[in-house]
């Protein structure tokens, strides 16, 4: 019996478990066997040499110099001095060739057909031209008050008449500063040299507090480049806008924007007196057209997309705009092409808002209309592109309404 005892307490109670406590795991004797199983296969037999016919792993290949470099931050980096050598010589001498030394062309000019002895009037004409070297283009109106409304609707820029045995030049300096200068300059020589008494008259003055015409120029300037900074900021700053979310903070900053420009300039420093409502309006128009065309270049170019934005409005839109040289002394081809970019309509909105505001023209707005429609039928049609947009959300924004997991 003693025996039994012995054997009782050395085997394991099924229904008590084993001696530690617990139930065996009725894995563990098949992981038990199967290790010695494997442990006896492994020592079973003596183990075989790797074959000396078997393949070694290959040898790392060299990179090239070119493979480094082009594959390193030194190639974006070159070609970034690169560009900004090229751009600043760009950028020096498309000012330089726009308004370092203004020539006249062609200047219209408006006679008046009632006019009797013209003689004297060509005379001049033809002194006036040599002079210049260049050619008044002459538009010929019924009266004097016909040839005002020309200047009005600034389709001229100067009224030629008869005075007695001599001629007045009636100037519109608010039409274009600088051909108002060139002619007045140029009247005096030409009359005394031609015998002819000459009399020169500014019949659309410019505003006291911008003497040299430039403020219309420098409020545009200030519209167009804060504009695509802007949208680069958005770009770099809040790339997780959604496209429409970033057309939406270009609308509120081009708003803000247009109001603090001429907010300063007429309120604050009394420069010129704004129609407000109508100069705000152009600016957060031009704001809202320049950001729009760096977004079209952003999904077209991605991160190079200040490259061609700057050329459109800086290099070329800016000079050939003809808020600091009147378009008749601009190059002909600045001067053709200006009025079609957003720098020249909103140049050309801007002025005569200021000076004729009862002749404005709907030709600027339907061309910044037309650069805004452009940009945002691109941005929108490649905005797959946009670098930017939120990820997708890795957890359920609502935890509770997961579905339950189910075993299967």
């Amino acid at each position: 019996m003693a025996d039994d005892e012995a054997d009782g307490a050395g085997r394991p109670d099924p229904e008590r478990g084993t001696g530690s406590g617990r139930r065996p795991d009725p894995g563990e004797g098949a992981d038990a066997g199967q290790g010695a199983d494997a442990g006896q296969g492994s020592d079973s037999g003596p183990r075989s040499a790797p074959s000396p016919s078997a393949p070694s792993a290959p040898s790392a290949t060299p990179v090239s110099a070119w493979a480094r470099f082009k594959h390193s931050a030194y190639l974006p980096a070159t070609v970034i001095v690169l560009i900004i050598s090229a751009g600043a010589g760009l950028f020096a001498g498309s000012y330089t060739y726009a308004f370092a030394n203004p020539t006249p062309r062609q200047i219209p000019t408006a006679v008046i057909l009632s006019d009797q002895g013209t003689a004297p009037r060509m005379k001049f004409i033809g002194g006036m031209e040599k002079a210049l070297d260049a050619s008044l283009r002459l538009h010929v109106y019924p009266s004097f008050g016909a040839a005002r409304w020309a200047i009005e609707e600034q389709k001229v820029f100067a009224v030629l008449r008869m005075r007695g045995r001599g001629v007045e030049l009636d100037v519109s300096a608010a039409a274009g500063a600088t051909v108002a200068q060139v002619l007045t300059s140029a009247a005096g020589r030409v009359g005394r040299a031609a015998g002819v008494p000459v009399r020169v008259r500014d019949l659309k003055p410019l505003q006291e507090g911008d003497p040299r015409g430039l403020a219309v120029f420098y409020i545009t300037l200030a519209a167009v480049i804060i504009g695509f900074l802007g949208a680069i900021q958005l770009s770099v700053n809040a790339s997780g806008l959604e496209p429409a979310e970033r057309i939406g903070f270009m609308i509120a900053y081009a708003v803000l924007g247009g109001f603090t420009i001429a907010a300063i300039v007429d309120w604050g420093l009394g420069t010129l007196d704004l129609p407000f409502l109508e100069s705000w309006s152009i600016l957060a128009l031009t704001m809202f057209t320049s950001g729009l065309v760096f977004s079209m270049f952003n999904v077209l170019f991605g991160r190079w997309a200040l490259i061609p934005t700057w050329g459109l409005m800086v290099l070329l839109g800016n000079p050939s705009s003809g808020g600091a040289v009147s378009w008749p002394l601009l190059p002909s081809l600045l001067g053709r092409i200006g009025r079609w970019l957003p720098p020249g309509a909103s140049v050309n909105a801007q002025h005569t808002a200021v000076y004729f505001g009862d002749h404005q023209h709907a030709f600027p707005f339907l061309v910044l209309a037309g650069w805004c429609v452009l940009s945002v039928t691109v941005f929108w049609v490649w905005r797959h592109r946009h670098p930017g947009g939120r990820p997708p959300r890795a957890t359920p924004e609502h935890p509770s309404r997961e579905r339950p997991w189910r075993e299967t």
